[in-house]
């Protein structure tokens, strides 16, 4: 079914409503200790709301119906495919990628033999751990489907290399 053929009506939106209130909750977490509230406190929410998460997310589902889901999905899965990486990149982007995803891989494996000659990144370890999470998950985008799917092969065991010749 298309946009055209269905009716949005006051049950998909409700049924996305709910959907969107369901994958938001967790924005209230940061914010509760700055509220004062106690670790129990914020511990008893966090357990209490992954569970009306799910239940939110169902009754979304049963409320829309099942033409209203597949709307619902498709807006939502729409509109992240339209932010993915695209299929193919260019030479100059897969280069610059690969250097943005071997840095934070060079350096995990090479910390644990040069991090006590470095007494300065010791000191925020944190901070150059999330920065290569963050320099990791950037490359995988700028590198595009085709790298996902290399990667992905990775893990098949009847995959195999097809070297295109020069």
């Amino acid at each position: 079914m298309t946009d055209k053929q269905i009716q949005v009506g006051w049950r998909i939106k409700l049924g996305f409503a709910l959907f969107i209130a369901s994958i938001s909750w967790p924005i209230l977490l940061p914010v509760m200790p700055v509220l004062g509230f106690s670790g129990t406190a914020i511990a008893s929410f966090s357990g209490a709301m992954l569970v009306a998460a799910e239940i939110m997310i169902i009754a979304g589902a049963a409320i829309a119906g099942k033409d209203g889901f597949a709307f619902i999905k498709q807006k939502v899965f729409g509109f992240l495919k339209s932010y993915g990486p695209p299929q193919e990149v260019s030479r100059a982007r897969y280069i610059f990628g690969l250097i943005v995803f071997c840095i934070p891989v060079g350096l995990g494996w090479a910390w644990p033999y040069v991090g006590d000659y470095l007494p300065s990144l010791q000191v925020n370890l944190l901070v150059y751990a999330i920065a290569g999470d963050v320099m990791l998950l950037i490359s995988l985008f700028i590198l595009g489907g085709a790298f996902w799917d290399k990667l992905r092969s990775l893990f098949i065991h009847s995959a195999y290399v097809v070297v295109p010749e020069k």
